[in-house]
């Protein structure tokens, strides 16, 4: 059993809980996520690790209300338990494996959308740990949306907000931030790491292409088992084939089939559609475990 040492509601149907998982928090990465499960027979639900205390063996998860189990997971309290969680699985953000030198040479930008915030959380904190400062983008539909604020503010080079409605800040999306950054501003960036919605994700890619910044997306498409087995996470970048769960998160944005992966996720969410897409994709829909 794993122990919520911490939960709590930190914005609207987001909610952030500490779990005592030792062997978690003494292995994982910026860009890992967990599977968690409250009961033998409950749901397997993947969430990124948004931080981590590996002295204490505690690892913090951030989600949202989306159906059911998440409606339960958000009723546990301190003191409640997880029957299991597992990970880290998937593959650390490319900065982690990549000779610290190199990367202290880049100017980051971050842009997170929603829920977006959690992943995006840890990298930037690792980054500053390790000397490299980086900017952050942090969108959301309305000012209630909005959260750790003051965590990326204390780790972030500059964070600059923006608000669909013009509730929080300032009014529009992040792509206009990004516009107004790079050309109305002048400002220079080496990599983007866009973490949020596919929508979002695939709006940014579309900018920064034209922008000629080489952009990272972390996919977050329906997960199951977290090993590639199913097929859920299949996705297209590029001219291959790659399961979210074993070979991403993280990919090239500008290479991701958006369209494709969005139009997936709404077929999935049906028996009938998930049969479909087995029908369709043959060897290719899973068995890519690692």
């Amino acid at each position: 059993m794993y122990q919520i040492l911490r939960a709590g509601k930190i914005a609207d149907r987001i909610f952030r809980m500490d779990v005592k998982a030792p062997r978690v928090a003494g292995s994982c990465e910026p860009g890992q996520f967990v599977i968690v499960k409250m009961d033998e027979v409950g749901e397997r639900i993947p969430l990124t690790i948004c931080d981590y205390d590996r002295d204490e063996g505690v690892i913090t998860i951030v989600f949202q209300t989306i159906g059911a189990s998440t409606e339960k997971m958000a009723m546990l309290q301190a003191g409640d338990s997880f029957r299991d969680v597992v990970g880290p699985l998937g593959q650390p953000s490319e900065f982690v494996k990549d000779d610290i030198e190199e990367v202290r040479k880049r100017r980051y930008l971050f842009v997170c959308g929603g829920v977006g915030t959690a992943p995006v959380y840890p990298q930037v904190k690792w980054l500053k740990e390790h000397g490299v400062e980086a900017d952050v983008i942090q969108g959301a539909r309305t000012k209630d949306l909005i959260f750790m604020e003051e965590e990326l503010r204390a780790v972030a080079g500059n964070l600059y907000i923006t608000t669909d409605d013009g509730s929080y800040v300032r009014k529009g999306v992040v792509t206009n931030v990004i516009e107004d950054l790079v050309s109305a501003q002048g400002k220079h960036y080496d990599v983007c790491v866009a973490i949020g919605p596919m929508i979002m994700m695939k709006f940014v890619c579309i900018l920064t292409k034209k922008l000629g910044i080489p952009t990272i997306v972390s996919m977050n498409p329906i997960m199951v088992d977290g090993t590639g087995m199913c097929g859920a996470c299949r996705i297209t970048v590029g001219d291959q084939v790659k399961f979210a769960c074993v070979d991403g998160p993280e990919f090239d944005g500008h290479l991701v089939n958006f369209d494709e992966a969005m139009k997936r996720m709404q077929i999935y969410k049906t028996e009938e559609g998930r049969a479909l897409l087995k029908l369709r994709e043959g060897d290719s829909h899973g068995g890519n475990c690692r």
